[in-house]
């Protein structure tokens, strides 16, 4: 087969027909070694997110297409949150869908759609909410009461001095936090770090719930609850506190892990001005919060003396109905109410229980398990539908910042170590979009099979290490590089291990910074092209962008 695709053009939306004659080396080479001033093989791309439901943005994303046509691209990289769920969609969706494959076909721009949301996964987790990737609860100490089992923590944890009525109760703190009438507070600090941190001894695996009041009189520097287990972090949240706020309570949830210790830190990294308090910070241990029920998630609730109880017989059947569904299937929030297991055992019944529960990261990244048989399920057929659709010539896996893996049973049961597991799922993605578009091109972020970026040991709250990810890609696979800092050692890497690359640049700055991209690429060969990357819709600089390529000089002969 010839490398990431020579394909037909869209008079085949199958994609089969493949170059096979010598007279394709010659394209083949200047594609290999495409510079940017070969205006007719260097790609230019644009990135569009969308809904494609509302037939409003079809008409804007046309008039986008007509200036990316007129300012020279030819790509256009589409993602819609819809991808993950196109059995849901009805007629006019994919009447839509078709009015933008005849816009581009006229202006000569190819689509190429996204596919396998494997890191940002709630759109696919929108069929089944119980796929999300899964942290451990373990022996977790309960005791029925009037019919309900609850936690009896081991020890008890409470925050000293979480009322903030006398701050001299807590661990430490920065000069700059303040006793002001029982709350703690932050005040105009002026670039300076501005925390109050309390030490904490915890159980390993068990799950916590914080919680604390703030208000703020324009702080726009957003607080955040941190809790770190010597150098490791064990949460990821936006508080969303706004920039002027009455008294409101904020959640964190975290899971201890291994860990027998914590600090928790309340505070600011770097505030600048303005005036927040803290008031009111508990802490408490949870069971069930966000309970994952799936074959790779078992759950499992013992009498202390060892018999294990029946699920339905010795206590009702346990489910929460706030997990990943609220407020629509797969959006995944930090904290509500824990489901009870409720049970007809007699009052004082010591109990042992363990499972699985929900973790996001930030503002409710869900990661899917990558073990469970569903999963690759509903990959291989959010391809099929994605490609009855589109007809595309190729399709993009969006593997991307993976920031929770290889926790449930399903992972472990394996005995991989996180860079494997991955490494195995992008090869059996491409395999599936190889049996559905065979001589398309496949296209990938770079981050998770990067060692210079995300492919280490130590990443948010992946178990293991992720060196050796990049195994999976197979060398005809186009990495999309996007990592600004680290953009010659990641060309480098990448143009070592035989991929071709396409640079992923703009990202809402400077468009002129594609020029340094562009400069740390010369001296690769298989460049294939540079994208017009923006989170923002932000399509200002579009045409700059690309005339910043075209006056790009070409490499010394």
């Amino acid at each position: 087969m010839i490398p990431w695709t020579l394909a037909a053009s869209g008079n085949h939306p199958a994609g089969k027909t493949k170059f096979r004659s010598l007279t394709a080396l010659p394209m083949l080479l200047a594609l290999f070694f495409a510079t940017p001033n070969s205006a007719s093989a260097f790609e230019r791309w644009i990135y569009c997110a969308q809904n494609l439901w509302v037939d409003q943005n079809i008409t804007n994303m046309t008039a986008l297409m007509q200036r990316a046509a007129a300012a020279g691209y030819t790509h256009v990289l589409i993602t819609d949150s819809k991808f993950g769920h196109l059995a849901d969609m009805d007629a006019r969706y994919f009447r839509n869908v078709d009015t933008l494959k005849k816009a581009a076909q006229k202006l000569g721009l190819e689509i190429v759609p996204a596919v396998f949301p494997v890191g940002y996964s709630n759109d696919i987790l929108y069929q089944n909410p119980n796929l999300v990737e899964g942290l451990p609860a373990r022996n977790v100490p309960l005791v029925v009461s009037n019919g309900v089992a609850r936690v009896v923590p081991d020890p008890a944890i409470i925050f000293p001095g979480g009322d903030f009525a006398d701050l001299s109760r807590w661990s430490w703190k920065d000069p700059n936090v303040t006793a002001d009438n029982g709350t703690a507070k932050i005040n105009n600090p002026n670039g300076a770090n501005a925390r109050i941190v309390q030490h904490l001894k915890v159980r390993p695996f068990r799950q916590y719930h914080i919680s604390v009041r703030v208000k703020t009189q324009d702080f726009p520097t957003p607080p955040n609850v941190a809790v770190l287990a010597g150098n490791q972090s064990l949460n990821f949240v936006n508080l969303g506190v706004e920039r002027t706020q009455g008294w409101k309570t904020h959640h964190v949830v975290f899971n201890s892990l291994t860990n027998t210790e914590v600090n928790v830190y309340f505070g600011v990294w770097g505030g600048t001005k303005g005036t927040l308090w803290w008031d009111d910070a508990v802490i408490e241990e949870v069971a069930f919060l966000n309970l994952i029920r799936r074959p790779g998630t078992p759950l499992t609730i013992r009498k202390e003396e060892g018999a294990s109880l029946v699920e339905s017989q010795d206590f009702t059947k346990l489910v929460d109905p706030l997990m990943g569904t609220k407020p629509w299937n797969g959006s995944y929030d930090v904290y509500h109410a824990p489901p009870a297991l409720h049970t007809s055992l007699p009052d004082g019944t010591r109990l042992r229980a363990s499972w699985y529960h929900a973790m996001t990261v930030y503002d409710g990244q869900a990661m899917i398990c990558p073990s469970e048989q569903q999963t690759m399920a509903l990959l291989q057929d959010q391809a099929e539908r994605m490609h009855a659709a589109w007809g595309a010539r190729g399709y993009f896996m969006s593997h991307d910042e993976i920031r929770v893996m290889n926790w449930c049973a399903a992972c472990e049961a394996r005995h991989l170590d996180a860079g494997e597991m991955l490494a195995d799922n992008v090869r059996r993605c491409a395999e599936i979009l190889r049996k559905v578009n065979p001589g398309g091109r496949i296209y990938v972020w770079s981050d998770m099979f990067d060692p210079h970026h995300n492919a280490h040991d130590n990443y948010f709250l992946v178990r293991g290490n992720l060196a050796g990810s990049w195994k999976g890609l197979d060398r005809d696979i186009i990495v999309v590089p996007w990592n600004y800092e680290q953009r010659d050692a990641s060309l480098k890497f990448f143009a070592e291990l035989g991929n071709p690359q396409l640079i992923a640049g703009y990202y809402d700055e400077d468009p002129a910074r594609i020029t340094n991209w562009l400069t740390a690429a010369r001296p690769f060969p298989r460049i294939v092209g540079a994208m017009y990357t923006t989170w923002q819709n932000r399509f200002t600089d579009l045409e700059k962008f690309s005339q910043l390529i075209s006056a790009f000089p070409a490499p010394e002969k």
